[in-house]
Protein backbone atom coordinates (compact mmCIF):
# COMPACT_ATOMS: atom_id res chain seq x y z
CA UNK A 1 0.00 0.00 0.00
CA UNK A 2 1.42 3.49 -1.03
CA UNK A 3 -1.04 5.95 0.60
CA UNK A 4 -4.07 4.88 3.12
CA UNK A 5 -7.90 5.82 2.06
CA UNK A 6 -8.67 9.04 3.13
CA UNK A 7 -11.01 8.74 6.41
CA UNK A 8 -14.80 9.00 6.00
CA UNK A 9 -17.77 9.93 7.98
CA UNK A 10 -20.00 7.30 6.73
CA UNK A 11 -23.92 7.77 6.55
CA UNK A 12 -25.88 5.09 5.01
CA UNK A 13 -23.61 2.07 6.25
CA UNK A 14 -22.63 0.14 9.60
CA UNK A 15 -19.73 -1.54 10.44
CA UNK A 16 -19.03 -4.06 12.80
CA UNK A 17 -16.08 -6.75 13.66
CA UNK A 18 -18.33 -10.11 13.74
CA UNK A 19 -15.38 -12.50 14.39
CA UNK A 20 -11.59 -11.76 14.63
CA UNK A 21 -9.68 -9.90 11.27
CA UNK A 22 -13.43 -9.78 10.16
CA UNK A 23 -14.78 -6.35 8.86
CA UNK A 24 -18.47 -6.58 8.19
CA UNK A 25 -20.38 -3.47 6.33
CA UNK A 26 -24.31 -3.38 6.40
CA UNK A 27 -26.01 -1.45 3.44
CA UNK A 28 -28.34 0.78 5.99
CA UNK A 29 -31.14 2.17 3.60
CA UNK A 30 -33.74 -0.01 4.81
CA UNK A 31 -36.67 2.12 3.92
CA UNK A 32 -35.42 1.92 0.40
CA UNK A 33 -34.49 -1.43 0.04
CA UNK A 34 -31.13 -0.58 0.59
CA UNK A 35 -31.33 1.23 -3.24
CA UNK A 36 -28.00 1.88 -4.11
CA UNK A 37 -27.91 5.69 -4.56
CA UNK A 38 -24.38 8.04 -5.02
CA UNK A 39 -23.98 8.48 -1.12
CA UNK A 40 -24.44 4.48 -0.59
CA UNK A 41 -22.03 3.56 -3.37
CA UNK A 42 -19.61 6.29 -1.68
CA UNK A 43 -20.08 4.70 1.53
CA UNK A 44 -19.37 1.18 0.66
CA UNK A 45 -16.39 1.40 -1.95
CA UNK A 46 -14.80 3.60 1.08
CA UNK A 47 -15.44 0.81 3.52
CA UNK A 48 -13.85 -1.57 1.58
CA UNK A 49 -10.58 0.17 0.62
CA UNK A 50 -10.37 1.59 4.11
CA UNK A 51 -10.87 -2.41 5.52
CA UNK A 52 -8.77 -3.51 2.66
CA UNK A 53 -5.66 -1.23 4.20
CA UNK A 54 -6.32 -2.15 7.24
CA UNK A 55 -3.68 -5.08 8.53
CA UNK A 56 -5.74 -6.54 11.02
CA UNK A 57 -8.58 -7.17 8.27
CA UNK A 58 -8.39 -10.41 6.14
CA UNK A 59 -11.87 -10.70 5.13
CA UNK A 60 -14.26 -7.85 4.51
CA UNK A 61 -18.16 -9.09 4.03
CA UNK A 62 -21.10 -6.99 2.69
CA UNK A 63 -24.65 -7.59 3.54
CA UNK A 64 -27.97 -5.68 3.28
CA UNK A 65 -30.58 -3.89 6.62
CA UNK A 66 -33.67 -4.64 6.45
CA UNK A 67 -35.89 -7.36 4.25
CA UNK A 68 -33.55 -7.31 1.08
CA UNK A 69 -29.63 -7.22 0.21
CA UNK A 70 -30.17 -4.58 -2.59
CA UNK A 71 -33.06 -4.00 -5.39
CA UNK A 72 -31.16 -1.69 -7.24
CA UNK A 73 -29.90 1.51 -7.78
CA UNK A 74 -31.67 4.83 -7.10
CA UNK A 75 -33.93 6.04 -9.73
CA UNK A 76 -36.62 7.87 -7.82
CA UNK A 77 -34.72 10.92 -6.59
CA UNK A 78 -32.81 10.08 -3.83
CA UNK A 79 -29.81 11.03 -6.06
CA UNK A 80 -30.48 14.64 -5.39
CA UNK A 81 -27.87 17.14 -3.96
CA UNK A 82 -25.29 14.03 -4.25
CA UNK A 83 -22.16 13.83 -6.57
CA UNK A 84 -20.98 10.87 -7.72
CA UNK A 85 -18.16 8.86 -5.25
CA UNK A 86 -15.95 9.06 -8.40
CA UNK A 87 -14.14 10.61 -10.98
CA UNK A 88 -14.73 8.59 -14.21
CA UNK A 89 -14.82 10.11 -17.73
CA UNK A 90 -17.47 11.84 -19.21
CA UNK A 91 -19.25 11.55 -22.53
CA UNK A 92 -22.10 8.89 -24.12
CA UNK A 93 -22.44 5.68 -21.38
CA UNK A 94 -20.46 7.72 -18.67
CA UNK A 95 -23.02 5.66 -16.31
CA UNK A 96 -22.25 2.14 -17.07
CA UNK A 97 -18.54 2.83 -17.25
CA UNK A 98 -18.96 4.52 -13.98
CA UNK A 99 -20.52 1.91 -12.23
CA UNK A 100 -18.40 -1.45 -13.60
CA UNK A 101 -15.14 0.90 -12.87
CA UNK A 102 -16.59 0.72 -9.23
CA UNK A 103 -17.54 -2.47 -8.95
CA UNK A 104 -14.85 -4.02 -10.63
CA UNK A 105 -12.82 -2.04 -8.45
CA UNK A 106 -13.47 -4.62 -5.36
CA UNK A 107 -11.79 -7.78 -7.65
CA UNK A 108 -8.51 -5.34 -7.84
CA UNK A 109 -8.57 -5.53 -3.35
CA UNK A 110 -5.71 -7.31 -1.75
CA UNK A 111 -7.81 -9.24 0.57
CA UNK A 112 -11.58 -11.35 -0.22
CA UNK A 113 -14.98 -9.20 -0.04
CA UNK A 114 -18.28 -11.57 0.65
CA UNK A 115 -21.49 -10.55 -0.41
CA UNK A 116 -24.11 -12.11 1.99
CA UNK A 117 -27.55 -11.65 -0.23
CA UNK A 118 -31.00 -11.73 1.47
CA UNK A 119 -34.51 -10.94 -0.09
CA UNK A 120 -34.41 -8.99 -3.52
CA UNK A 121 -30.99 -8.74 -5.19
CA UNK A 122 -31.93 -7.26 -8.27
CA UNK A 123 -30.15 -4.97 -11.10
CA UNK A 124 -27.59 -2.83 -9.77
CA UNK A 125 -27.75 -5.09 -6.07
CA UNK A 126 -26.66 -7.72 -8.39
CA UNK A 127 -24.26 -6.26 -10.16
CA UNK A 128 -22.55 -4.98 -6.51
CA UNK A 129 -23.03 -9.12 -5.24
CA UNK A 130 -21.21 -10.16 -8.94
CA UNK A 131 -18.29 -7.63 -8.18
CA UNK A 132 -17.29 -9.61 -4.95
CA UNK A 133 -15.26 -12.20 -4.43
CA UNK A 134 -17.66 -14.97 -2.99
CA UNK A 135 -21.61 -14.57 -2.49
CA UNK A 136 -23.53 -16.38 0.15
CA UNK A 137 -26.72 -16.28 -0.38
CA UNK A 138 -30.23 -17.15 1.17
CA UNK A 139 -32.21 -20.27 -0.13
CA UNK A 140 -35.61 -17.88 -0.87
CA UNK A 141 -33.33 -15.04 -2.01
CA UNK A 142 -34.16 -13.75 -5.53
CA UNK A 143 -31.78 -12.86 -8.36
CA UNK A 144 -32.75 -10.46 -11.42
CA UNK A 145 -32.10 -8.33 -13.86
CA UNK A 146 -35.81 -6.71 -14.48
CA UNK A 147 -34.77 -3.78 -16.18
CA UNK A 148 -33.74 -5.77 -19.19
CA UNK A 149 -37.68 -5.22 -19.83
CA UNK A 150 -37.10 -1.57 -20.46
CA UNK A 151 -33.20 -1.40 -21.58
CA UNK A 152 -29.77 -2.77 -21.36
CA UNK A 153 -27.97 -4.13 -18.22
CA UNK A 154 -25.10 -1.51 -17.25
CA UNK A 155 -22.94 -4.65 -16.29
CA UNK A 156 -23.15 -7.53 -17.96
CA UNK A 157 -21.94 -10.35 -15.90
CA UNK A 158 -24.39 -12.80 -16.60
CA UNK A 159 -22.86 -14.87 -19.34
CA UNK A 160 -19.56 -15.09 -17.68
CA UNK A 161 -21.56 -16.31 -14.33
CA UNK A 162 -24.56 -17.83 -15.30
CA UNK A 163 -23.68 -20.11 -18.53
CA UNK A 164 -25.19 -18.69 -21.96
CA UNK A 165 -28.54 -20.60 -21.76
CA UNK A 166 -29.55 -19.47 -18.46
CA UNK A 167 -27.89 -15.68 -19.09
CA UNK A 168 -30.16 -15.95 -22.72
CA UNK A 169 -32.79 -16.51 -20.93
CA UNK A 170 -32.77 -13.89 -18.18
CA UNK A 171 -31.48 -11.44 -20.57
CA UNK A 172 -34.76 -11.82 -22.66
CA UNK A 173 -36.98 -12.06 -20.12
CA UNK A 174 -36.49 -10.57 -16.80
CA UNK A 175 -37.15 -13.19 -14.75
CA UNK A 176 -34.96 -13.93 -11.81
CA UNK A 177 -33.73 -16.84 -10.04
CA UNK A 178 -34.01 -18.29 -6.50
CA UNK A 179 -30.68 -18.58 -4.36
CA UNK A 180 -30.55 -22.37 -4.52
CA UNK A 181 -30.57 -21.99 -8.45
CA UNK A 182 -27.77 -18.99 -8.35
CA UNK A 183 -25.30 -21.73 -6.90
CA UNK A 184 -26.16 -24.34 -9.19
CA UNK A 185 -25.96 -22.11 -11.99
CA UNK A 186 -22.08 -20.81 -10.75
CA UNK A 187 -22.82 -17.50 -9.59
CA UNK A 188 -23.04 -18.01 -5.69
CA UNK A 189 -21.09 -20.08 -3.69
CA UNK A 190 -23.28 -21.82 -0.94
CA UNK A 191 -27.17 -21.01 -0.34
CA UNK A 192 -28.47 -21.59 3.13
CA UNK A 193 -32.12 -21.14 4.98
CA UNK A 194 -32.55 -17.41 5.66
CA UNK A 195 -32.11 -17.68 9.06
CA UNK A 196 -28.76 -19.28 9.16
CA UNK A 197 -26.99 -17.05 6.74
CA UNK A 198 -25.39 -14.63 8.94
CA UNK A 199 -23.80 -17.73 10.78
CA UNK A 200 -23.08 -19.79 7.75
CA UNK A 201 -20.87 -16.32 6.20
CA UNK A 202 -18.97 -15.49 9.51
CA UNK A 203 -18.27 -19.00 9.06
CA UNK A 204 -17.15 -18.79 5.77
CA UNK A 205 -14.86 -15.36 6.63
CA UNK A 206 -13.40 -17.49 9.34
CA UNK A 207 -11.95 -20.13 7.77
CA UNK A 208 -10.40 -17.50 5.11
CA UNK A 209 -8.77 -15.71 8.16
CA UNK A 210 -7.30 -18.94 9.21
CA UNK A 211 -4.97 -19.19 5.73
CA UNK A 212 -2.11 -16.82 5.80
CA UNK A 213 -2.82 -13.63 4.55
CA UNK A 214 -0.38 -13.04 1.74
CA UNK A 215 -1.23 -16.48 0.18
CA UNK A 216 -5.36 -15.55 0.29
CA UNK A 217 -4.37 -12.11 -1.19
CA UNK A 218 -2.14 -14.16 -3.80
CA UNK A 219 -4.40 -16.54 -4.34
CA UNK A 220 -7.50 -14.50 -5.40
CA UNK A 221 -4.96 -12.22 -7.93
CA UNK A 222 -4.51 -16.07 -9.55
CA UNK A 223 -7.90 -16.52 -9.98
CA UNK A 224 -9.08 -13.42 -11.22
CA UNK A 225 -6.21 -12.67 -13.65
CA UNK A 226 -7.61 -15.86 -15.54
CA UNK A 227 -11.00 -14.40 -15.67
CA UNK A 228 -9.11 -11.01 -17.12
CA UNK A 229 -6.88 -13.46 -19.62
CA UNK A 230 -10.56 -14.78 -20.85
CA UNK A 231 -11.66 -11.95 -20.92
CA UNK A 232 -13.87 -10.88 -18.99
CA UNK A 233 -13.14 -7.10 -18.04
CA UNK A 234 -13.33 -6.82 -22.20
CA UNK A 235 -16.41 -7.91 -22.02
CA UNK A 236 -18.08 -5.98 -19.23
CA UNK A 237 -17.04 -2.82 -21.11
CA UNK A 238 -18.35 -3.96 -24.25
CA UNK A 239 -21.17 -3.79 -22.67
CA UNK A 240 -21.51 -0.70 -21.15
CA UNK A 241 -21.69 0.43 -25.19
CA UNK A 242 -24.73 -1.39 -25.26
CA UNK A 243 -26.57 -0.44 -22.15
CA UNK A 244 -25.57 3.29 -23.76
CA UNK A 245 -27.50 2.64 -26.94
CA UNK A 246 -30.46 1.32 -24.85
CA UNK A 247 -30.91 4.57 -23.78
CA UNK A 248 -31.89 5.42 -27.15
CA UNK A 249 -34.31 2.69 -28.02
CA UNK A 250 -38.29 3.07 -28.50
CA UNK A 251 -38.91 0.96 -25.44
CA UNK A 252 -36.94 3.21 -23.14
CA UNK A 253 -38.70 6.17 -24.48
CA UNK A 254 -42.15 4.13 -23.66
CA UNK A 255 -40.98 3.32 -20.35
CA UNK A 256 -39.64 7.27 -19.11
CA UNK A 257 -43.42 8.30 -20.98
CA UNK A 258 -45.01 5.74 -18.48
CA UNK A 259 -43.31 6.87 -15.84
CA UNK A 260 -44.47 10.50 -16.25
CA UNK A 261 -48.56 9.23 -17.50
CA UNK A 262 -48.24 6.72 -14.63
CA UNK A 263 -47.38 9.60 -12.45
CA UNK A 264 -43.77 8.43 -10.97
CA UNK A 265 -41.39 5.95 -10.98
CA UNK A 266 -43.85 2.84 -9.19
CA UNK A 267 -46.59 3.42 -11.70
CA UNK A 268 -44.47 2.66 -14.48
CA UNK A 269 -42.28 -0.11 -12.84
CA UNK A 270 -46.10 -2.06 -12.11
CA UNK A 271 -46.72 -1.14 -15.44
CA UNK A 272 -43.89 -3.32 -16.83
CA UNK A 273 -44.55 -5.96 -14.36
CA UNK A 274 -47.69 -6.09 -14.46
CA UNK A 275 -48.24 -8.72 -17.57
CA UNK A 276 -45.50 -11.25 -15.63
CA UNK A 277 -47.30 -11.19 -12.51
CA UNK A 278 -43.38 -10.66 -10.58
CA UNK A 279 -41.59 -8.08 -8.46
CA UNK A 280 -43.83 -5.22 -7.63
CA UNK A 281 -47.08 -7.26 -9.45
CA UNK A 282 -46.49 -10.27 -7.64
CA UNK A 283 -48.38 -11.09 -4.27
CA UNK A 284 -45.05 -10.56 -2.30
CA UNK A 285 -44.17 -7.74 -3.90
CA UNK A 286 -47.09 -5.91 -3.56
CA UNK A 287 -47.24 -6.58 0.00
CA UNK A 288 -43.93 -5.25 0.39
CA UNK A 289 -44.85 -2.35 -1.74
CA UNK A 290 -47.39 -1.37 0.07
CA UNK A 291 -45.53 -1.52 3.50
CA UNK A 292 -43.26 0.72 2.44
CA UNK A 293 -45.30 3.42 0.71
CA UNK A 294 -44.74 2.15 -2.42
CA UNK A 295 -41.89 4.50 -3.66
CA UNK A 296 -38.82 3.70 -4.67
CA UNK A 297 -35.87 1.44 -4.64
CA UNK A 298 -37.81 -1.57 -5.76
CA UNK A 299 -35.31 -3.05 -8.30
CA UNK A 300 -34.40 0.35 -9.96
CA UNK A 301 -31.93 0.43 -12.03
CA UNK A 302 -30.96 1.89 -15.30
CA UNK A 303 -28.25 4.32 -17.36
CA UNK A 304 -29.20 7.71 -15.43
CA UNK A 305 -27.38 8.64 -13.02
CA UNK A 306 -30.38 11.03 -11.62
Amino acid sequence: MINPPAKREYTVILIDTPAPGVRRITLNRPEKRNALNHALRGDILAALYEGDADPEVRVQIIRGAGPSFSAGYELGGGNAGLELPFYTPGGEGDWPRHVVTGWMSIWDLAKPVIAQVHGYCLAGGSELATGCDLVMIAEDAKMGYPAVRFGVPDMHFHAWFLGMRKAMEMMVTGDSISGVEAVQRGWANHAVPADELDEATIALAERIAQVPPELVQMNKRLVHHQMDIMGLRAGLRNGTELCALGTHTKAMAEFLAARVASGGLTGALQNRDEKFGDYRTSHAGAEESAGRGGDQGFEGSYGSSS
